[in-house]
């Protein structure tokens, strides 16, 4: 039923509907919502933020195209759902954490799934480090009010980057843009509502 419900939805991706099936979602959400884990909702987590319903989670990996040689960014890893799906399609997935509760959540679920081609990373995901790049995939799993230059120019030629773009408070609506060897392409894709991607490391939690 899970898988049908998101071929209805238009997910077609064989590779991202096989992995939708095996990655146990009900491990990535508290124990009071796991018999909820595969409705095709968003569910609250820790720290006040939430793990994507699972749609927008297949269709953000869908447009990503990746393949097994690629090398991921993700910024917001929340509960790991996202970075679990990420590591079975691609070659190396380094997914960033504000929180030090989620991430240290997260490494410990990826660890037990045995998803060891994922590094968790505590830090501020709108101000990385120059030296971590370049990347051929970037997924943004939190609302930007637009997206940084500074995560574009880590894109490699050829590379797609797809994020949520708007208000933090309100709709928000998916970018994706392509880099080819003339510049950049960007496509608007659907609307979506995520909580805000901010700066900085949280002081607590």
């Amino acid at each position: 039923m899970f898988q049908l419900t998101l071929r209805r939805r238009g997910i077609s991706d064989q590779a991202v509907l096989r992995t939708m099936e095996e990655v146990p979602r009900e491990l990535f959400v508290d124990e009071a919502d796991r018999d909820g884990a595969y409705r095709d909702s968003a569910l609250p987590i820790a720290c006040g933020q939430t793990i994507s319903q699972p749609f927008v989670v297949a269709y953000m990996t869908e447009q990503l195209q990746l393949q097994k040689q690629h090398r991921v960014l993700e910024i917001g890893t929340g509960s790991g759902y996202q970075a679990a799906v990420l590591s079975r399609l691609a070659g190396q997935v380094l997914t960033v954490e504000r929180y030090r509760k989620l991430a240290d959540t997260a490494r410990a679920r990826l660890e037990k799934l045995g998803c060891h081609n994922v590094e968790v990373m505590l830090g501020d995901g709108l101000n990385l480090p120059p030296n971590i790049g370049p990347f051929d995939r970037i997924i943004v799993t939190a609302a930007m009010e637009q997206i940084p230059e500074n995560l574009v120019e880590r894109l490699e030629v050829g590379g797609i980057l797809i994020a949520p773009v708007g208000p933090h408070q309100g709709v928000q609506t998916l970018i994706r843009l392509t880099r080819s060897a003339t510049g950049i392409e960007r496509k608007e894709l659907v609307d979506v509502r995520f909580v805000p991607a901010l700066p900085g490391v949280a002081r607590e939690l």
